[in-house]
């Protein structure tokens, strides 16, 4: 068969011209996701907790004892209040500009970089005033300070008129008032009052004596939050919200300087089945956890264990875990430290490495000394994390009764298709769901087959979303899944007889490979979320290139990480660079060195973060109402990233 050699378009040439140099704050408004994460909900409502923590670092800091929150009538837009010193308003002398509008209009300008005006702060990059101003449709400023009111009014990020000096004052402190860009964040975005009262709550917990007010102009609804006591008082609020009584009534409690750290921690060990915990960095939520939480783990088990050998407590018959002993905690710990090192501008999670033993430095020998002064509440969570131990084993063998009397006959009901493991354990067993018989070819050489099973798929599968229970039944691909796992379907599904713990999706890394990987998504979302809620799905990630250079070989996912690892190499070495077209061509030995061996692959756990959300986002990208899903791609059509 001919084929035609590809021309070149008028859009190949690619030079100086091309380059796109963006200034001042259109960074912001061309990839807002960079700086809040995202325009969705949550983004929204993370321009106004930005405002509120630049306020609340003037509190930590010893300037405002008083801080206000109000929403507008339609909720689209905030006013926030503190009595701090007020932002700064005399010119700048190298920039001849008002201090007030270098910091709202430029990035990375801002007080908090040396720690002679904040000791410890929320706000640390300069960037969080700047981004709300992008971001919003109408900013307008009141600063109170040096004996006169001033005021400047902004729009998506340029000042509409100079700074005014108004009347005269005896008051100091910042009036911010803004309303989010529906340009950005669409028409019908807004606040949502409750959220915004569980946030200013929280924040009135974490800094004891601080009062907060929270007014709605929609209700006429105005509430003052302030808890002298701090996490002491929050602590009993939580487990009472979950639901699950105390294993003992006394509360551990500590509150300590030391090591360049402020530490507040308190915790109890309640009957439910899992842990949780809150930690926050200078009052800002760390919902990914990070270091100073990796120490608090660590003090909490160590402490417990030194216990156990103290009070010479020998469980029988189990071996305690880390898990075990965590299990039932309900904890919170927020720390304050001069240059925390968050991940990225969400600040959801600490990298300090230096954090984490600082946390278990203080924790542990405090906490040790607490079961040790409670006897008794210390032999309750000893027991506690045995009857979690025994309960683990119970499971486990539970399970393995389970597979050993149903793996012989269970068999014999598989798909013809599916290269099974030798190993009955699901704990070990790990089923790769491969897509097409070519790739499947290639992951059946480079697997592990006492431990790794492979089910090669044909195409793309039915869309769940859009197809009845009983239609989803009698599909083909989907039948051999639900057969490959036996653990049931729908109503009927039985994490017990699950046969691999741990299921990987492993498609070619292009767009059709993820156009699959999401039916299969949507497929597991709607019929088996207990696989997902168990953590038991996996994004298998496949490299979409290979570099081999000098004796080196690097693999990348995609285009980004491949242009990373060449800036690294060496200057004048000339690199091989092979893009895979599909799994199917790549080698088994390197398929299994780079997706299937566990010591060295990349993998995703699939975790769903919000059930309402997620609902919603799958039911517009996969629903049966192609308008929603017009909506989507035309929103996004101009930052959209295509593979062609």
């Amino acid at each position: 068969m001919a084929t035609a050699t590809p021309q070149p378009t008028s859009g190949s040439r690619y030079t100086a011209k091309d380059i796109e140099v963006l200034e001042g704050l259109e960074p912001v408004r061309k990839r807002p996701a960079m700086y809040i994460g995202g325009t969705d909900t949550r983004g929204y409502h993370h321009l106004l907790w930005e405002i509120v923590d630049n306020a609340v670092d003037e509190a930590i800091n010893g300037h405002a004892k008083r801080i206000e929150v109000t929403l507008d009538a339609d909720h689209r837009g905030a006013t926030i209040t503190d009595d701090g010193r007020g932002i700064p308003v005399d010119v700048h002398p190298k920039y001849n500009r008002p201090a007030l509008e270098l910091i709202l209009c430029t990035l990375h300008a801002g007080g908090k970089f040396a720690s002679s005006n904040y000791k410890v702060s929320g706000g640390l990059h300069g960037v969080g005033s700047s981004v709300v101003n992008a971001l919003s449709v109408e900013l307008e400023v009141k600063v109170l300070r040096d004996g006169h009111e001033h005021v400047q009014a902004f729009s998506r990020g340029i000042p509409t008129g100079k700074l005014k000096r108004g009347a005269a004052t005896r008051k100091h402190g910042t009036i911010l008032h803004f309303r989010p860009d529906p340009e950005i964040f669409g028409d019908k975005a807004s606040f949502d009052a409750d959220t915004v009262k569980e946030r200013l709550e929280a924040k009135a917990y974490l800094h004891g004596g601080l009062l907060i007010v929270f007014k709605d102009q929609a209700t006429g609804e105005a509430i003052e939050l302030v808890h002298p006591n701090g996490i002491a008082d929050y602590l009993p609020k939580l487990v009472t919200q979950r639901g699950k009584p105390a294993v003992h009534t006394s509360m551990f409690h500590i509150a300590k300087d030391a090591d360049n750290i402020r530490l507040e921690a308190a915790l109890l060990w309640t009957e439910s089945p899992d842990e949780s915990l809150r930690s926050y960095v200078n009052g800002i939520p760390t919902h990914s956890g990070g270091s100073h939480e990796s120490g608090f783990n660590t003090a909490i088990v160590k402490a417990v264990r030194a216990f156990i050998e103290a009070k010479k407590i020998q469980p029988k018959g189990v071996t305690l875990t880390a898990e075990d002993i965590r299990e039932g905690i309900v904890g919170l710990l927020s720390i304050y430290i001069q240059e925390p090192q968050f991940q990225g501008q969400t600040k959801d999670r600490l990298n300090n490495p230096e954090a984490g033993p600082a946390v278990e430095g203080i924790v542990r020998p405090a906490l040790e000394q607490w079961l040790l002064e409670n006897g008794t509440a210390g032999e309750a969570i000893v027991m506690r994390a045995i009857l979690a131990a025994r309960a683990r084993e119970a499971r486990r063998e539970a399970t393995q009764q389970v597979v050993r009397k149903t793996a012989i006959s269970h068999r014999l009901n598989l798909p013809g298709k599916l290269a099974d493991c030798s190993s009955t354990d699901p704990n070990e067993s790990e089923l790769f769901i491969v897509e097409g018989d070519s790739a499947g070819g290639s992951a059946k050489q480079g697997r592990d087959r006492r431990t790794q099973a492979i089910l090669p798929l044909r195409g793309k599968v039915l869309n769940a979303e859009q197809a009845s229970t009983s239609k989803v039944l009698s599909n083909k691909e989907l039948q051999d899944i639900v057969s490959a796992l036996g653990c049931g379907f729908g109503k009927d599904f039985d994490a017990s007889k699950l046969r691999y713990g741990r299921i990987f999706l492993l498609m070619d890394a292009d767009s059709d490979g993820q156009h699959i990987a999401t039916l299969l998504l949507t497929f597991f979302y709607r019929h088996l979320p207990g696989l997902i809620r168990g953590g038991h799905v996996y994004l298998a990630q496949p490299p979409l290139y290979r570099i081999d250079a000098g004796k080196e070989t690097h693999w990348a996912l995609d285009e980004k990480e491949r242009d990373r690892i060449l800036v690294k190499l060496p200057k004048g070495q000339k690199p091989e660079i092979s893009r895979f077209k599909g799994l199917g061509e790549m080698p088994a030995e390197d398929l299994k060195a780079t997706t299937l061996d566990p010591r060295r692959r990349r993998a995703l756990r699939v975790v769903i973060e919000g059930e309402l959300e997620t609902d919603r986002i799958l039911n517009e990208l996969m629903g049966k109402d192609a308008s929603a899903r017009f909506r989507f791609i035309m929103d996004r059509a101009q930052t959209a990233e295509i593979d062609v």
